[in-house]
C-alpha cells in the first residue's frame, strides 16, 4: 500500500517536468551566445527527469575492447558531406527511428548504420531494415538492453550471430518489428522493460528466423579523431558515436550544437552521416532516435574537429558481409 503511495507522489512531482526545465534552462542558455538554438521539443512533452534520462543508454566505460582501424585522412574528402545524398538508393540512411521510452539507443543506432551499410555494400539491392528488436533482446555481451549497451559489441553480435529484419513498432513488416509503442502525446506513463528474447519471427511472415539473418563481415572501433571519421565515413557509409550528453542537449532546436549549460547525464549513441561548416562553425550531421518531433526533424548538428562532449573518441562500424 505504502509503495503504491510513494509511486503516486513521486508521479505527481515528476509530471510537467520537462515543461518546467526547459523554462529555467532556456534563458540560461540563450544568454551564454551559443551558435545553437534552444526551445522546446515536443518529443519530451509530459516526460518526468527520470524518462529523460533514460533514453541516454550508451555505456562509456570502456570496459569491452575490439578491434581498431585509423583510417587516413585523403584529398578526395570533401568540405561537406551527406551520406543521403551520397548513397540516394539507400532510403534507410534519412529514416529516423524513435527508441520510445527504453535506453535502447546503442542498438537503434548500431542497426540503423547496419541497415545503411547492407543497403551501399549491395548499391541498393538489399534496402533492409535490421531489427533493433533482436539486438537489444538477445544478445547477451552486450548490454543490459532497455538500461543500456555498448555499440561495439552490437557489431561484434552482428558479425558472429547474425540479426533477422525488422520494422518499426506495428509495422508487422520483417521478422521482428520494434515492440515498444512510442509515447503519446502527454508523455509516457510508465518506463518500458526490456522484452524476452525470442528466436521466432512474427506469425505469418514468409521467412524463418534462421533464414531471416543479416551478418556483418567485420567489427571495429574508429580510430584517428576527426579525421579518420569523415575517412570512414566517406568510404564505407555512416557510423555510431557514444557521447557525454548534458542537461540542454535536450533543448536543442538548430544549429550547431555546443555544451554551454547544465549537469552531465548519461551517455548516448547516435548516427553520424555527414559534415559541414556553418556560419563558420564546422559540425557533424547526426542522426537521433527520439522520432522527427526533436532536433531538426529527427537531425542535429555538433561541433566537429574538438571533441565536443567526447563525440569523436567513441566510434564503432563494420563491414556488411556480401
Amino acid at each position: 500500500m505504502w509503495k503504491l503511495v510513494i509511486l503516486a507522489l513521486v508521479a505527481a512531482v515528476n509530471a510537467g517536468y520537462y515543461e518546467d526545465f526547459t523554462a529555467k534552462m532556456i534563458p540560461d542558455i540563450v544568454s551564454k551566445n551559443p551558435t545553437w538554438k534552444a526551445g522546446h521539443n515536443p518529443y519530451f512533452s509530459g516526460y518526468s527527469r527520470q524518462q529523460m534520462e533514460r533514453l541516454l543508454g550508451a555505456k562509456l566505460d570502456n570496459k569491452v575492447g575490439g578491434p581498431v582501424v585509423n583510417p587516413q585522412i585523403t584529398p578526395a574528402v570533401p568540405d561537406t558531406f551527406d551520406a543521403r545524398s551520397n548513397w540516394p538508393k539507400c532510403s534507410s540512411i534519412g529514416f529516423i527511428r524513435d527508441q520510445a521510452s527504453c535506453g535502447s539507443c546503442w542498438a537503434v543506432s548500431s542497426t540503423e548504420v547496419m541497415s545503411d551499410r547492407t543497403c551501399i555494400d549491395t548499391n541498393g539491392a538489399t534496402q533492409v531494415y535490421v531489427s533493433d528488436e533482436d539486438l537489444m533482446t538477445c544478445c547477451s555481451y552486450c548490454g543490459s538492453g532497455c538500461d543500456g549497451g555498448y555499440p561495439l559489441q552490437a557489431f561484434r553480435y552482428w558479425t558472429s550471430s547474425g540479426i533477422v529484419t525488422g520494422g518499426p513498432y506495428a509495422s508487422h513488416q520483417g521478422c521482428q518489428p520494434y515492440m515498444i509503442p512510442p509515447c503519446p502525446s502527454n508523455g509516457c506513463s510508465t518506463e518500458s522493460k526490456t522484452p524476452a528474447c525470442s528466436s521466432t519471427c512474427e506469425s505469418g511472415y514468409s521467412k524463418s528466423f534462421s533464414n531471416d539473418k543479416h551478418f556483418g563481415s567485420s567489427y571495429y572501433s574508429v580510430g584517428n579523431g576527426a579525421s579518420g571519421m569523415q575517412q570512414e565515413l566517406f568510404t564505407n557509409g555512416p557510423i555510431v558515436s557514444a557521447f557525454s550528453v548534458y542537461e540542454d542537449f535536450y533543448n536543442y532546436v538548430s544549429g550547431v550544437y555546443h555544451h554551454v549549460s547544465g549537469r552531465y547525464v548519461g551517455g548516448h549513441a547516435v548516427k553520424v552521416i555527414g559534415w559541414g561548416t556553418e556560419s563558420g562553425t564546422p559540425y557533424w550531421l547526426v542522426a537521433n532516435s527520439w522520432n522527427q518531433t526533436w532536433g531538426m526533424q529527427g537531425l542535429f548538428k555538433i561541433k566537429r574537429g574538438n571533441n565536443e562532449c567526447g563525440f569523436e573518441s567513441s566510434i564503432a562500424a563494420g563491414l556488411a558481409k556480401s
